[in-house]
Order: structure tokens, then C-alpha cells, then sequence
């Protein structure tokens, strides 16, 4: 795994976590901050698929 795969796959992890934290208070500002950064970490993440794929 590089770098940019674990650092995605944190990120998503902790997006998840916000979002279900949101989820359980109300907030719906928080379930959104939470999908946002899971959609960041996927993206993140597919970057380092493709860079571990073409070594």
C-alpha cells in the first residue's frame, strides 16, 4: 500500500465515524462533513490504486 491509499482509507474511516457521530446527536451538518470526507478518501484513495498500479 502507498501512501496516498492509507492516508484514503483513514479518511474514510473517519468520515464514516462523523457521520454515524451526527447521525446519533442530530446534526446534520455533521453527517454531511462526515460523507464529504468519506467521498474524499475514496477519491484519495482510487489516486493511490492507480499509482500503485502502474509500478
Amino acid at each position: 500500500m502507498n501512501k496516498d491509499q492509507v492516508k484514503g482509507s483513514v479518511k474514510q474511516a473517519a468520515g464514516k465515524v462523523q457521520q454515524k457521530t451526527g447521525e446519533v446527536i442530530g446534526s446534520e451538518k455533521q453527517q454531511a462533513k462526515g460523507i464529504a470526507k468519506q467521498v474524499e478518501g475514496k477519491v484519495q484513495k482510487g489516486i493511490g490504486d492507480l499509482k500503485d498500479n502502474h509500478k
